[in-house]
């Protein structure tokens, strides 16, 4: 079992910059990933930025070269940073992780964290 909370959300002018974090606690051992997903009304959920762990990265065409994800193993933590924000990153942002059961993989999943861009 996995938990994993959110946190850094918030209202932020387009240009502006924003940290996400997500913490890991319970079976962290088993993580084979972790990454952000996000939600926009209306829309389906998309992957944002996922990190495995060999530390390889893979970002979303729309973010690349603004958003940058990273992992402090120490802390069980994965940090999101976003810079240059454009109104249509306005989405509500959610924690992943990603366990692998015997059968296949396992998703886990964060609250959310609200990101509102806007001027």
């Amino acid at each position: 079992q996995v938990q994993l909370v959110e946190s850094g959300g918030g209202l932020v002018q387009p240009g502006g910059s924003l940290r996400l974090s997500c913490a890991a606690s319970g079976s962290i051992f088993s993580l084979i990933a972790m990454g952000w997903y996000r939600q926009a009304p209306g829309k389906e959920r998309e992957l944002v930025a996922i990190i495995i762990s060999s530390g390889s990265t893979n970002y979303a065409d729309s973010v690349k070269g603004r958003f940058t994800i990273s992992r402090d193993n120490a802390k069980n933590t994965v940090t999101l940073q976003m810079n240059s924000l454009k109104p249509e990153d306005k989405a509500g942002y959610y924690c992943n992780g990603k366990t692998w059961h015997g059968a296949g993989v396992y998703d886990y999943w964060g609250q959310g964290t609200q990101v509102t861009v806007a001027s």
